[in-house]
């Protein structure tokens, strides 16, 4: 990539909701579905789109159990995530530092 030219930014993580879960897990150990939908505030559906699109990509590890005879569904963010996370970070500082 020439020099002058920005990266771009990791289109699976461009998305308010994907990018919200990634966030959320970078700070935690995991995180169950129902926490996510609460803090983002998403649907049942929309959050399950993102969180499968995250899993397929490798992004995250999604834990199923049973807490009793409930159901539990828990995310937590894979190596190949937490690099991801870090690289979109990296890059959208080089896109603010342009401003400077």
């Amino acid at each position: 990539m020439p020099e002058n030219v920005l990266p771009p930014l990791d289109p699976v993580l461009h998305s308010r909701v994907r990018l919200g879960i990634v966030s959320i897990l970078a700070g935690v150990k995991e995180a169950t579905f129902s926490f996510l939908k609460e803090k983002l505030g998403t649907t049942d559906g929309n959050l399950s789109a993102n969180i499968n699109k995250l899993e397929t990509e490798g992004y995250i590890e999604v834990i199923k159990a049973f807490q009793g005879k409930k159901p539990v569904t828990s995310c937590r963010l894979t190596q190949k995530g937490r690099t991801a996370f870090a690289q979109y970070v990296e890059t959208l500082e080089q896109y603010y530092l342009l401003k400077k």
